[in-house]
């Protein structure tokens, strides 16, 4: 995610189901209006803090955090009080009457979190509710980046048992980093004019040819 400190200019992100706990690299994009955060380790609702000064914000998909609590109603208020702006909100429209409910039951957010101790977005321990479920996604979630990318470059989309060694061997952190990559590559696809495209395409067609050799070499 701390990508985003480099692409002020981003319209919409997706980074769900991503491992993702810290929201401060978004404070900078002024131009964010869709920020989808479903299924993540985002622990305090005073994460919402590094979203305040958003101006374009409209739709936020934040369920299936930690930070949704046990109690729903005082969860959506707080987020409504403290982004009244927002028109949707997990995947649910705001009403106005919702607005002026949450200057009542919702909390205002005036300071950021306290910073947890996670080194390179990957938390010291992880519980291990939907293991199996989160994994399968994971999976899913990174091919289907991963074949974005492949169809902007003119290429071929891979199938799912193409795609087998992103999954369960490799230790939680590393998909979770491997989908942070992918993530990355594909919001800087979106950056790109048509010279940096075909730059782009031209170097992946390098590599893989290399690999392709590569792999001829070793068969």
């Amino acid at each position: 995610i701390s990508i985003c400190r480099d692409l002020p200019n981003i319209e919409v992100i997706t980074f769900s189901v991503n491992g993702i706990s810290d929201l401060e690299p978004l404070n900078q994009c002024q131009n964010l209006s869709e920020l989808y955060l479903r299924k993540n380790n985002i622990a305090s609702l005073n994460e919402l803090f590094y979203l305040k000064n958003l101006p374009r914000l409209r739709v936020l998909w934040l369920s299936e955090n930690p930070c949704c609590g046990s109690d729903p109603h005082r969860y959506r208020m707080t987020v409504l009080r403290n982004l009244p702006s927002l028109q949707k909100l997990d995947n649910q429209a705001v009403t106005e009457e919702e607005l002026s409910q949450a200057l009542v039951d919702g909390e205002e957010i005036t300071a950021p979190p306290a910073r947890r101790n996670v080194e390179n977005g990957c938390p010291e321990s992880s519980t291990a509710e939907s293991t199996t479920e989160t994994e399968s996604e994971l999976l899913n979630f990174s091919l289907e980046e991963t074949n974005k990318i492949r169809e902007e470059l003119g290429m071929k989309p891979l199938p799912r048992d193409k795609f087998s060694s992103f999954s369960p061997r490799e230790t939680d952190c590393n998909r979770k980093k491997r989908n942070n990559v992918l993530n990355a590559i594909l919001l800087l696809m979106k950056e790109l004019d048509t010279e940096g495209l075909e730059i782009v395409q031209q170097t992946v067609g390098r590599r893989l040819q290399a690999s392709r050799k590569k792999e001829l070499q070793e068969d």
